[in-house]
């Protein structure tokens, strides 16, 4: 009997799943969805259900089910996730991670993990009470932990008794030096940890409702495999989860040398392919603002995709992500887009998912939203007083606690003007690039041209910039993005290598890209759900 992996990748816009037999290592059917945020279980259920009927075969015959998923990604990415509070013990230099709150606290071991100074649990326990209301994990960070983790785990028995929410310690996961390695590490861990633990019941749920019970396993950052029940606990290894499953997808090709990129809907993922096989980081996992100590494959995500939100500042600039929004052209039970879409604060139109319980929450964004129905953040403004960042910060938490939806004018919009797909309500997304378009001094046709070039074109920087720092150690961001502004010097780079396309939106940015970096792309079999065959390559 055929030995039949299932792979899923949920990324932030579709959930793929796709049916693959182990021994002749190929793809016997395939299945897409859009990804549910607010109820993981209802995309995964469906994308199984979907294939499960298409492969026509009984869920027995399922021998595994390997997951990829860039939720880690986004999340960190799009600046979301669990807001973490990280303890910081012992004699270091001080840093700021891109969380909540940073505390240094007197302690830490010394090389030979012995004690240099004792432990300042007062403090700690005095800074856990003004913290309790304003964090949703704490991360733990030690001198020299890993080789004697006393002060962390009294820390985290401190933190235990006063305040039951996830915490992480960074002995746990990194045995190297360097604090702000090791304590970005422990802090992301604490942060996807909520986030992990939803998607994997959400697996289990659907897993039940099509009455699988195969072993069910998620692809790490590098490449390797650890069994759902670990995955909570352990999120942060699942960070570059994706971008593993886009570089062995990539590697599969028999192409020697290969830039490997996946456009998805959030974020854009760029690995390498050296003499046919992926490479791994030498320096540890980087995302956005964070570096820290875990394997990953050598890879770059940037914010970026084609669910990136379009906006029309008050002087008439256009700004391209890095927050995703629903498309126009995807949305339900929005009010027109003629009756809100605008520049500035009326770039997206907010609305309450119906299953919030709106008489249980306090929050004025809440009630309003509950009782004037879908809003922008203007709108928002007048009714509830609240603006600017305090406004910001408590969207980002109701998002972050699954009780909203925000759409705008994005990247797959402007395809849906110009004819490129039709998924979804190509009027919405015409409505919408008409207003913006005459904001901009354009019209409509000529602003989809527009974004479709500028998404190109920031995808064209971060494959640049990915290289450079590959090879040179260095990032160039700042420049690459200004290169063709300056006043005196003009800079063109040219690819010796090709690039392979993953992902549905791929086909219509990376032409471009290959193009003027003077290479060629190719788009593989089956690589519009690259990530799901990926994840049952490294699931075999």
């Amino acid at each position: 009997m055929s030995h039949y992996i299932i792979g899923i990748d949920t990324g932030g816009t579709y959930t793929d799943a796709i049916l693959f037999d182990a021994e002749s290592k190929t793809v016997i059917a395939a299945a897409k969805e859009p990804t549910t945020h607010h109820h993981l279980a209802l995309s995964t259920g469906r994308s199984l259900h979907k294939l499960l009927q298409k492969a026509d075969i009984d869920p027995s015959q399922i021998k595994q089910l390997s997951l990829s998923t860039t939720l880690a990604t986004n999340a960190v990415v799009e600046k979301k996730g669990a807001r973490v509070a990280a303890f910081i013990i012992g004699y270091v230099k001080h840093f700021r991670l891109p969380i909540t709150a940073t505390i240094f606290i007197k302690g830490g071991h010394n090389i030979m993990g012995e004690e240099e100074e004792p432990l300042d649990i007062d403090n700690i326990v005095d800074t856990l009470h003004g913290l309790r209301n304003d964090a949703d994990a704490y991360a733990i960070c030690s001198a020299m932990s890993m080789n004697n983790p006393s002060h962390e785990l009294v820390t985290e028995k401190a933190i235990s008794m006063i305040d039951s929410k996830p915490c992480f310690c960074s002995h746990r996961i990194s045995q190297h030096a360097g604090m702000r390695e090791r304590a970005a590490t422990a802090a992301l861990h604490a942060k996807l940890m909520p986030l992990m633990q939803e998607y994997i019941d959400g697996v289990k749920d659907a897993m039940q409702a099509n009455k699988l019970h195969c072993p069910v396993s998620l692809i790490t950052g590098n490449g390797e495999q650890i069994t759902i029940g670990d995955a909570a606990e352990h999120a942060g290894v699942t960070v570059a989860s994706g971008p593993a499953c886009t570089a062995a997808f990539g590697a599969s090709q028999r192409i020697e040398d290969a830039l490997v990129i996946d456009v998805g809907g959030t974020t854009t993922d760029i690995a390498m392919i050296e003499n046919g096989k992926t490479v791994l980081s030498p320096d540890g996992c980087q995302i956005g603002d964070w570096q820290t100590h875990m394997d990953a494959v050598d890879m770059f995500t940037g914010g970026i995709g084609g669910d990136s939100h379009v906006q029309i500042d008050s002087k008439g600039s256009i700004l391209l992500g890095p927050g995703r929004v629903i498309p126009l052209a995807m949305t339900e039970d929005f009010p027109a887009v003629s009756d809100w879409l605008g520049a500035g604060n009326r770039a997206k139109c907010i609305s309450l998912l119906p299953e919030v319980d709106a008489a249980r929450q306090t929050s004025a964004v809440i009630q309003t939203l509950s009782g004037k129905g879908p809003c922008t953040l203007q709108s928002l403004h007048e009714a509830t007083g609240i603006s600017g960042v305090p406004l910001a910060k408590q969207l980002e938490q109701l998002s972050r606690q699954q009780m909203i939806l925000e759409t705008g004018f994005t990247p797959t919009d402007a395809l849906h003007v110009l004819g490129k797909i039709d998924i979804g309500n190509a009027e919405n997304a015409q409505a919408g690039a008409k207003i913006l378009g005459d904001l901009a001094g354009m019209n409509a046709e000529s602003f989809s041209k527009k974004i479709v070039a500028l998404t190109a074109a920031r995808i064209e920087d971060m494959l640049i910039d990915y290289v450079i720092h590959r090879y040179w150690g260095k990032s160039l961001t700042s420049f690459i993005s200004s290169r063709s502004d300056h006043p005196v010097l003009g800079v063109n780079f040219s690819l010796k290598i090709p690039i392979i396309g993953i992902g549905a939106a791929a086909r219509y940015f990376l032409p471009a890209v290959a193009d003027h970096l003077g290479t060629t792309v190719h788009f593989p079999k089956h690589c519009n759900v690259g990530n799901g065959v990926g994840a049952a390559l490294l699931g075999t």
